[in-house]
């Protein structure tokens, strides 16, 4: 993983001197409230509905084990012993004194870490797979190029105050796990005639308005990544608008202009751009692309592995194909049942760290999904893993199940939340608590936000599930079909909303449906895109009429 070099080390620092400085001023009353909140956001502090909240940076989701005990440390001093990964790679602690950050700060850029640009409308966290540089299915690796984009980004002068938040994911797989065609700019790595470059697609989000993005040109040069970059987002800050912040994302721009329209304003930018010293040289590339060489694998020993059920479950959900022979990447479930989905205790991230010493070279990997991998671990050693992971209450095997949920904080933390979210997954995983039956139904993606911003991707979840507020009290919207991928599509409302009590048996009733009409081998989106959303609609709003009669019956 990439290392700061000393000038890295210094920015970071100074940084942390300057933020120290403003606190102080906040507090002696020389910076009024509204002046202090833009340089509290531009470090990553929020004010929530209870506390404040501090987020932190995990570039494209890497971390090593010294990062993850700091982590560890910095949630039992100056939080509640526990931090929550969220689905853009990063960790939040939920519970920090304004006064602490400084220090925070200070014990973060130790060990490489910070909280830069994890809010305001600058370019945030450049996410990727989280498998990169392992999974079997990989094309290029695009650590080395989400590593440049981070530094062309971080401080970048011309783009500190765009009209919103700007997002960048990056794909190098076969088929797409950084949900690119829902970000500000998705990338997708290919290779045509023996030339690197990327699919460039713009004008993608979730959020009050989802839309899928669009094409904006077929093959980019990889040495051109800053300088494509540079002309899409000056088009956006001359043009984006700063009149509401509705409307301000660059999705809007581009729907408004149109994809060709908006294409030709960005070719006009880049050709005073294109050959610019912004233009990524060989040399460049290489000297990033040698913090990520591969570690020393040991030749692959046989894995002889215990008859045991509970084990065998594990490793069917939890460990997948390592470009490696003889490895496996392996996924520690943060979902476990009954806990807030993506918490993760100072506890279990010291045995996480731990364990990624012990079995996977010291580095470990965060989700979107809000879990965490260790990507290189040997397959003769996975029954000790696992074992361990079970023991610290990270072996839940649902990776990829009804119950391994993403889920946001929701109203128990978010202000800007219409409606709790985690008492909904709690409620569902409850109710599908048998994990028998949880494999024989197969892998559906369950996402659940409190509120139209869509933290927890709920338009692309098989089942989507958004919070709304009626009147002060708190429904639920469901959606069906969406999908990531490389034929990502945006879900399908099926109607009115339901209040919180109904949730796990409107989900049961959806479920009822697709074990009702699967074929053999049918995944769930399967049948949905063979039956449609009918079938679902028409048995959860009958067994909802069915279940208010009963109730009056009663009454």
């Amino acid at each position: 993983m990439y290392r700061y070099n000393e000038l890295d080390s210094q920015l970071v620092n100074q940084r942390v001197a300057q933020f120290r400085d403003q606190v102080r001023r906040w507090q002696a009353g020389e910076l009024s409230d509204d002046e202090f909140r833009p340089l509290r956001l531009q470090n990553g502090l929020y004010i929530q509905r209870h506390a404040p909240m501090f987020r932190v940076a995990v570039p494209y989701g890497t971390l090593n084990s010294e990062q993850l005990r700091r982590l560890a440390h910095i949630g039992r001093t100056y939080d509640r012993g526990y931090g929550h990964f969220t689905t853009r790679h990063n960790l939040q602690f939920n519970w920090p004194k304004i006064e602490d950050v400084p220090d925070i700060l200070a014990e973060l850029a130790e060990v490489q870490l910070h909280a830069i640009q994890t809010s305001g409308n600058c370019i945030r966290n450049i996410t990727t797979d989280a498998f990169a540089g392992v999974a079997a299915d990989e094309i290029i690796d695009p650590r080395p190029l989400a590593e440049i984009l981070r530094q062309w980004s971080t401080f970048h002068p011309e783009f500190a105050f765009l009209p919103r938040k700007f997002k960048f994911a990056i794909s190098g797989t076969a088929e797409d796990r950084a949900i690119t065609w829902f970000h500000d700019i998705g990338l997708q790595l290919k290779v045509v005639n023996g030339e690197t470059g990327f699919t460039v697609i713009v004008g993608g989000g979730l959020g009050r308005t989802p839309i899928r993005g669009e094409v904006v040109r077929e093959f980019l040069p990889w040495q051109h990544l800053l300088t494509y970059s540079t002309a899409i987002l000056r088009v956006y800050n001359r043009f984006g608008r700063r009149d509401n912040a509705y409307k301000a994302r660059i999705k809007i721009l581009v729907q408004a202009l149109g994809i060709e329209a908006f294409r030709a304003q960005v070719d006009a930018e880049w050709a005073h751009e294109k050959d610019s010293p912004h233009t990524i040289t060989q040399a460049e590339y290489d000297r990033i692309a040698a913090h990520f060489a591969p570690p020393a694998y040991a030749p692959a020993e046989p894995a002889n592995f215990p008859d045991d059920p509970a084990f065998a479950r594990w490793r069917a959900r939890c460990t997948h194909p390592h470009k490696v022979p003889g490895y496996t990447a392996v996924t520690l479930s943060l979902k476990r049942h009954g806990v807030a989905p993506g918490d993760i205790t100072s506890d279990q991230m010291d045995v996480v760290a731990d364990l990624a010493d012990r079995y996977s070279f010291g580095e470990l990997r965060v989700s979107h999904e809000q879990n965490v991998i260790l990507t290189d671990v040997r397959e003769c050693d996975l029954h000790a893993l696992w074992l361990s992971a079970r023991d610290a209450g990270l072996a839940t095997p649902n990776i990829g199940l009804l119950t391994s949920i993403i889920c946001c904080p929701g109203g128990d933390f978010c202000d800007l939340a219409n409606a709790k979210s985690i008492p909904i997954a709690n409620a569902i995983q409850q109710r599908f608590d048998d994990l028998d039956y949880l494999f024989d139904i197969g892998e559906i993606d369950l996402n659940i936000s409190g509120c139209m911003n869509a933290c927890s991707h709920h338009h692309v979840g098989h089942i989507g599930v958004l919070g709304v507020d009626r009147k002060d009290k708190e429904f639920y919207q469901v959606t069906l079909g969406g999908r990531q991928g490389n034929d990502a599509q945006l879900g399908k409302v099926i109607g009115p909303a339901f209040p919180a009590e109904e949730m796990p048996e409107v989900v049961e009733q959806i479920i009822s449906v697709y074990l009702a009409e699967r074929h053999a081998d049918e995944r769930f989106l399967d049948t949905f895109d063979r039956i449609g959303i009918d079938p679902f609609k028409n048995k959860v709003y009958a067994g909802r009429a069915h279940g208010r009669s009963k109730s009056q019956e009663a009454a």
